[in-house]
């Protein structure tokens, strides 16, 4: 007798497309296509399996639609599709399509083409859907575990590249640590609970003392997992060298796909199991996205590598993004939402233009690589420009939108102090983000080779582009879509 349904095995549909292209990828590469003229093959099987698995997803959302339920729930409580899960998993699969196509002339310029890096990105990929439908703790740390062990190795891809491995190196051995504090939180939660179900675990830390030491350790212990994950300080060391080391796709899926995922995973923790601490975490979270915001901007002021300076600017982000979180209201995760889906598309544009200066004997990711390029390529210093002005939250772009809801959740939520602070290091990052402005618009350039282009470059410019623009000009079909993950709150 089978303890399985027909609605189970529709819930996994994204993710087995997603795990079976992937290993299809890995064995096609060693046994059909081994010859590196081949490879191009390889990334058509990988845009097929990101169809597929995003036909699954239009069946579950259609599903929801059609009957009128709010979620579905398989395998015994332990998977959950719902309109949070829906509206992360979209944004999963835009990025991992965006980064595969500007990935294959990138590869060829390092001489580092292999298949199995599009394997990576699907396998991956299916990680992420867990830690966005997942509701118990198991699954939720097995498809965080996924995700990551694909990263440290796309990060460390450039094999003779000492950057690339001594980057791979710290992500692997922090991350590892960070992953053993996570999970002996949930280890806690489950001492304390009997279960892995994040209903079940909830309802029981709620029937025990808001200062019960065993509920502290365990959202100690949790939280330090998690923070790491979107790099928030104090564990945030690993991120500005390994987006500066990482090969410059993966840098932008780092920064984008991995971080949107790792957020869905906090605030199902933070609004699940520990809502009923909120007490105790409201402060503390506080804390932590002040000095995040402090520290990834202050930080930023000084680096002369695009690479590096983005990557504190990421660090800076994660602190806006914690403080939706922190309002904890409607608003507050509408702006969460909003956030991760514009930062989607300006941070994956910002870092596609430096994979366009990627060019031989040129690295591409420093200041003096960026100099002049209005002169030398006019339409990508205007795309590079809407996609600064977005990161610093400047309108029209879709940044002033994410900016904006943050804000009026915590005007709503009287968090008055956290609201002008994140004013005042918004303006600090205007500072940081025309420094690259003037660079191109004003300096000289420094060499005179056109910058790279390929159909999978200017294809996925041009989306980045459209989508920064078209969500801050028209935003109420996306603030529609945001809106329907605030479920959790309600």
């Amino acid at each position: 007798m089978s303890y399985y349904t027909a609605q189970d095995h529709f819930v996994l549909v994204p993710a087995i497309m997603l795990a079976l292209f992937g290993c299809a990828v890995f064995l096609f590469d060693f046994l059909i296509f081994p010859s590196p003229k081949q490879r191009k093959y390889l990334l058509f099987f990988l845009v097929l399996g990101l169809v597929f698995a995003g036909a699954g997803l239009w069946q579950q959302q259609s599903f929801l639609m059609s009957h009128g339920i709010p979620e579905i729930t398989a395998f015994r409580g332990t998977l959950t599709v719902d309109s949070f899960a829906l509206f992360f998993n979209w944004i999963f699969l835009a990025a991992s399509f965006i980064v595969a196509i500007v990935s294959y002339r990138y590869l060829e310029t390092e001489n580092e083409h292999h298949g199995e890096y599009y394997g990576l990105i699907l396998l991956a990929n299916c990680g992420m859907f867990f830690l966005a439908t997942g509701t118990d703790l198991i699954t939720l740390f097995v498809g965080l575990e996924l995700m990551a062990l694909c990263f440290y190795i796309m990060v460390g891809f450039l094999r003779g590249d000492k950057r690339s491995n001594e980057a791979a190196l710290k992500y692997l051995l922090l991350g590892a640590f960070s992953s053993g504090f996570l999970v002996y939180g949930f280890s806690v939660m489950y001492g304390l609970s009997g279960s892995t179900r994040l209903r079940e675990v909830a309802i029981s830390l709620a029937t025990r003392g808001l200062w019960d030491p065993l509920v502290f350790l365990a959202l100690a212990t949790t939280a330090v997992g998690l923070l790491f994950k979107v790099s928030a300080v104090p564990f945030h060391m690993w991120a500005p060298d390994a987006y500066e080391g990482a090969p410059t796709p993966i840098t932008a899926y780092l920064s984008v796909a991995s971080k949107a995922a790792s957020f869905a995973f906090l605030v199902r923790i933070f609004l699940g199991p520990l809502a009923a601490s909120r007490e105790i975490w409201e402060p503390l979270l506080s804390a932590v996205a002040l000095a995040t915001l402090t520290v990834g901007n202050l930080a930023a002021l000084s680096q002369t590598n695009v690479k590096r300076l983005l990557a504190y600017s990421s660090i800076s982000h994660a602190g806006f993004i914690l403080l939706g979180l922190i309002a904890g209201n409607v608003t507050g995760i509408t702006g969460v939402a909003v956030y991760m889906l514009v930062y989607t598309f300006m941070n994956l544009g910002a870092f596609i233009v430096l994979v366009a200066l990627r060019r031989k004997n040129i690295i591409g990711d420093d200041m003096d690589d960026i100099s002049g390029l209005m002169r030398k390529s006019p339409a990508h210093a205007v795309l590079m420009l809407i996609f600064l002005c977005s990161l610093a939250g400047i309108p029209p772009t879709a940044g002033f939108l994410g900016k904006y809801y943050i804000f009026l959740a915590l005007v709503e939520t009287q968090h008055y102090v956290l609201a002008v602070a994140a004013a005042v290091y918004t303006a600090v990052a205007v500072y940081y983000y025309f420094r690259i402005v003037r660079s191109m618009f004003v300096s000289e350039t420094t060499d005179k080779l056109p910058v790279a282009s390929s159909f999978g470059l200017r294809l996925a410019l041009g989306v980045t582009g459209v989508m920064t623009l078209l969500i801050g000009i028209y935003p109420e079909p996306f603030l529609r879509l945001a809106q329907s993950t605030t479920s959790l709150v309600r």
